[in-house]
């Protein structure tokens, strides 16, 4: 199962949907932009501690949004290398 989510092409899909969505930075300040970049010099060692079982997701940084009536919720948001990540096991 591991190896199908690690596969060069379900890797290069989620890069480009995560480029594709844009969104903010995580903790990380990593803009979308920067990811494939990223994901050229770093994939090797992603990808060797993930299989390697070592892999820990970044801390999530929390955002206040504002919701109806003046109330306001939490948004978690995750580093661009863990939506990457996300995104390639959602496929």
């Amino acid at each position: 199962m591991i190896e199908n989510v690690l596969a060069a092409t379900n890797l290069y899909k989620a890069t480009r949907q995560v480029e594709r969505n844009k969104g903010a930075s995580g903790i990380d300040g990593m803009k979308t932009t920067k990811l494939s970049k990223y994901i050229l010099e770093n994939r090797s060692i992603v990808l060797s501690t993930i299989r390697e079982n070592r892999y820990t997701p970044k801390p999530i940084l929390g955002v206040t949004i504002p919701k109806g009536q003046g109330k306001t919720r939490l948004l978690g948001i995750p580093t661009v290398v863990d939506r990457w990540l996300q995104q390639a096991v959602s496929q």
